[in-house]
């Protein structure tokens, strides 16, 4: 990573976290008591004076203390011809980038997370959060079905799966165009 990961594609937009349209046929699910949210209450008692930001108690307790967590703060990136309809969606052809949270296997399935200290107010982490899935997705070539994505604090939990989800109005054929190629 510190020698093949294009650190300059990290320097300009479009960033997946600055995302601001949403996905049709989300398939949101609330999960109550989820073990993320444990992690992350956990993450804030044991690292609140090892670490002064939030994300950084949480991400560091899920790396050092869950044998599900495998990486945090995982950088990806998309170029434009890797997704058709790329500059109309972002208005761009520089790379989508972005920085996964924490990725997790759970039930033989790579989980992508996001911390989001309000998860509940949230509007568009669904979209930032499949981005990543996707990005992620094309950098290992492994099909988007075998993700799944989900955004949490220390008391919500929200998962879905990435192949039920559609872009609004006209994303909606770049992304059906884009679920093809898997």
């Amino acid at each position: 990573m510190f020698t093949d990961c294009p650190h300059d594609y990290f320097h300009v937009e479009p960033r997946s976290s600055k995302l601001r349209f949403n996905l049709s046929n989300l398939k949101l699910k609330h999960i109550d008591k989820h073990e993320v949210t444990e992690l992350t209450k956990q993450g804030h008692i044991h690292n609140a004076t090892r670490y002064q930001s939030a994300h950084s108690r949480v991400q560091m307790f899920m790396l050092e203390n869950d044998k599900n967590t495998l990486a945090i703060e995982v950088p990806l990136w998309l170029h434009a011809e890797e997704l058709q309809g790329y500059e109309k969606l972002f208005g761009t052809n520089n790379p989508l980038t972005g920085h996964i949270d924490a990725l997790r296997i759970e039930d033989d399935k790579v989980w992508i997370w996001d911390y989001k200290p309000n998860a509940k107010a949230e509007k568009f982490a669904s979209t930032q959060v499949f981005f990543y899935a996707y990005m992620l997705s094309k950098r290992t070539g492994i099909p988007l079905d075998n993700f799944r994505c989900g955004y949490f604090d220390a008391i919500n939990t929200y998962v879905f799966n990435p192949n039920s989800c559609k872009l609004t109005h006209t994303e909606q054929e770049t992304l059906q165009d884009l679920q093809k190629g898997f």
